[in-house]
């Protein structure tokens, strides 16, 4: 396009004018928030909305980010298409050119973020700051221009956006094709859009620049880049404000227009109200403990999850697995992060996703197979591994015990009743009970008979038993509970592995045994495990000396699914106590390794970056779910101060990289932030140290809390459980031990279980009962404070 400029004087004057904008961090200086570190400012960060997000670095700066369509995951995203790569802003001052892209400070708030540019020579301060409106298809970004000087200055400010029209990930598979974009200049504004689709992007400021003009030589081929140049006086000591929208559809050239507008029209108030709906989300399940990190972590979790939220109105609402490189759907991570959701009180979007999932598995599979992963244009990527089908069934128990929504129940147990029949009938060929096939490792030829889709599957016939008997289906509910029962006893026997004191990774033939011995001696030696590949030659020796034509146990990588049984609460006490300890040889600072045989002799001191490989891979990686499996699997086994050492190992790595997030792998790669890390957290503390188990079908809840040592003084408040609140407070000391219960509701029965002893009610009534070594207080009241004496 040829450059075209124009200068007119009405224009500015325009420019010129008195345009009073009120600065968003008058609002911001009242909410939460965290600075991030110096060494971290050329690291990602998101503006999170959900119809819109935008991805850049902290510097603020728009690199090229991403593997999974290889560096486009930045910049400003409106799923199913990209909208812009990015922008550039500088500002000039008597000459000078102070370009905005070396931060010197980033701080980020649980709905926004802000950039700092500090010109000392110039007696310039800049603050960039950004939020994207709840359901905009938009960013909006202030520029707050600081003189800090004695003398008016007169100054220009440039803005180029990178306009990048182009569709997500397998985009081509559903007939999106990626064209060149062309833009043209209408009123204050640019207008881009791509050549064969109806797809636009608009960006600009509420302010009329003074001059216009295309950009020539884009790096992106199909891209275009156009800037605007704005005339901004700062009185000495004063401050102004340039506000600008970049918006964008899918959809329609009107549709992006009024995106545009709305957010122009009064960010403050757009801002205002997404602080106080966060605000909700921090009040909800509100945690309040000594240990402020580990407080704060949780707080921020909270947030983390509502990043995460992506809606498409066309395909459905539901969380995104992460961001920059997941920020689309998935069944098994959702299986996951939903029960955290639930107990943070998020059931909106727990109840959208599982929509999602169910309606879109049904059409694409059909038979109850849950999906692994579908892009936002609706195309399944993978119609699902075999955990998804089991861990999906549990997910609809745990959230009908806190919604108690017969409705839900009713609609989804006929997916579940599918999906059980489908796993044994078409994944069980020898029919043992234990499916075939791939489970949460994604380790060529980890394919048979997997620890993990075992531990799922009996977990999903144990729940599915319920679900059945609460509809009256009560055949069905006990086949399910003589499958759960044997299944369970299948597990202990023949999973188990006297020599390495651990559940085996998974059971197969010597044939495939020793093939993966190869792979695994292959992958230690690369990294330079010793020990491991020592291990691993005398299984292989041991295997060719006692050779067998029936399938076995092996234990191979010490994967970290072989926690899976403690996870689900089906190991036997004995074994679970020894598995337990032996799991912490294969743990670091910051959690647990996803392949134990990737640990080595340095593994309890190295508290560094993690080191990631040219080419994405979790290889030596220690990651966030097995971690927080780790702390569960701790507390079904009654050792909260275990738990409490693993939630501490990933606290570590909050605000790590990103302040107030946590990196899928710890503490500084991959995903900067990751949809089951409130599973991670939120079943820890809220099912199992405060020990809140719903019933809400029910109208009951039962608390039987397990607080690690340390914790003397903790409260959770605001829980909530179908139209319930439950608040807990917990105090002790050498002289007294009290638990105070509040509820909202009065028609709720609530059952207090506490290890045995003498206790005094001091506030309410309650019925006391003991049995099985534990005291029992059955009570209605809205407020009871129990004391040991």
């Amino acid at each position: 396009m040829k450059t075209t400029r124009l200068f007119l004087f009405t224009i500015l004057i325009l420019g010129c004018s008195s345009h009073v904008e009120k600065p968003l961090s008058n609002l911001l200086e009242k909410s939460p928030n965290i600075s991030g570190k110096e060494t971290y400012l050329n690291s990602p960060y998101v503006t999170a909305g959900n119809r819109v997000y935008m991805v850049g670095h902290q510097d603020g700066t728009f690199p090229e980010l991403g593997w999974h369509i290889k560096g486009e995951m930045g910049g400003v995203w409106n799923h199913p298409i990209k909208l812009m790569d990015g922008f550039e802003a500088k500002v000039v001052v008597n000459g000078q050119v102070l370009p905005l892209n070396k931060a010197s400070k980033f701080v980020n708030y649980p709905y926004a973020n802000k950039h700092i540019f500090e010109f000392e020579k110039e007696g310039l301060t800049i603050e960039r700051i950004q939020f994207v409106p709840d359901n905009a298809q938009g960013v909006f970004v202030q520029f707050l221009i600081k003189n800090n000087t004695q003398e008016n200055i007169e100054s220009s400010v440039d803005f180029v956006g990178h306009a990048n029209l182009r569709p997500t990930w397998l985009g081509e598979r559903s007939n999106m094709i990626d064209s060149k974009d062309s833009a043209i200049f209408e009123e204050k504004y640019w207008i881009a859009k791509d050549s064969l689709n109806s797809w636009y992007t608009v960006f600009g400021s509420g302010q009329t620049p003074i001059s216009f003009e295309a950009i020539k030589g884009s790096d992106n081929k199909n891209g275009t880049s156009h800037a605007l140049k704005y005339l901004v006086e700062i009185p000495a000591n004063s401050e102004k404000t340039l506000n600008f929208a970049l918006a964008g559809s899918y959809i329609s050239r009107e549709n992006a227009l009024t995106a545009y507008h709305n957010i122009l029209e009064d960010p403050a108030k757009l801002a205002k109200a997404k602080k106080d709906r966060y605000e909700q989300l921090a009040n909800r399940s509100k945690l309040t403990i000594p240990d402020k990190h580990l407080q704060e972590t949780f707080e921020w979790l909270k947030y983390n999850c509502d990043w995460l939220v992506r809606t498409v109105p066309e395909i459905g609402t539901g969380i995104g697995a992460g961001i920059p490189d997941y920020p689309w759907w998935f069944g098994v991570d959702s299986e996951y992060a939903l029960k955290g959701y639930m107990a943070v009180g998020q059931e909106n979007i727990v109840r959208n996703t599982i929509k999602l999932l169910d309606s879109v598995s049904m059409a694409v599979n059909g038979n109850g197979r849950i999906l692994h992963e579908m892009s936002t244009n609706g195309v399944v990527f993978n119609k699902g591994n075999i955990n998804e089908t089991p861990q999906f069934a549990s997910l609809i128990w745990e959230v009908y015990k806190w919604n108690g929504n017969k409705e839900f129940l009713e609609t989804y147990f006929p997916t579940v009743k599918k999906g059980l029949n489908w796993l044994l009938e078409k994944n069980d060929d020898n029919q043992n009970l234990f499916p075939d096939g791939f489970g949460m490792m994604e380790i060529h030829g980890l394919d048979s008979e997997m620890i993990d889709v075992a531990s799922y599957t009996q977990r999903a016939f144990a729940d599915a038993a319920l679900m059945a008997a609460e509809l009256n289906e009560f055949e069905l509910a006990q086949r399910y509970r003589e499958l759960a029962d044997e299944l369970r006893q299948k597990i202990n026997t023949e999973f188990w592995s006297d020599t390495f004191e651990s559940y085996a990774d998974f059971i197969g033939s010597d044939e495939q045994a020793l093939h993966l011995i190869e792979d695994a001696l292959v992958r230690a030696d690369t990294l330079n495990k010793p020990w491991a590949i020592e291990e691993l030659t005398a299984t292989k020796q041991q295997i060719l000396r006692n050779p067998s034509d029936e399938p076995k146990p092996f234990v191979l990588y010490h994967n970290w699914v072989v926690n899976t049984p403690m996870e689900m609460g089906i190991a036997d006490s004995t074994k679970a106590i020894l598995a337990l300890d032996n799991a912490k040889n294969f743990t670091n600072p910051f959690g647990v390794f996803v392949t134990g045989i990737d640990r080595d002799e340095t593994a309890g001191k190295d508290e560094g970056t993690f080191k990631g490989s040219k080419v994405f891979s979790y290889t030596g990686a220690v990651m966030t779910l097995p971690t927080g499996v780790q702390a569960v699997a701790e507390n079904n086994y009654g050792r909260p101060d275990q738990a409490l050492d693993y939630l501490k190992r990933m606290s570590r790595s909050f605000s790590y990289a990103l302040p107030g997030s946590m990196y899928e792998v710890s503490p500084d790669y991959g995903m900067m932030t990751q949809a089951w890390n409130i599973y991670a957290f939120a079943v820890p503390i809220v099912n199992q140290f405060f020990g809140i188990q719903p019933l809400a079908h029910k109208k009951t809840v039962i608390i039987e809390p397990q607080m690690p040592t340390e914790w003397n003084n903790a409260s959770l408040e605001n829980v909530r459980i179908r139209d319930n609140e439950i608040s807990i407070w917990h105090t002790k000391s050498e002289e007294s031990h009290q638990i105070k219960v509040q509820q909202r509701k009065s028609d709720w029965k609530i059952k207090l279980i506490l290890p045995e002893g003498e206790y005094e009610i001091t506030e309410g009534t309650a019925e006391t009962a003991t049995e099985n070594g534990k005291t029992t207080l059955t009570f209605s009241d809205n407020l009871i404070t129990v004391t040991k004496k």
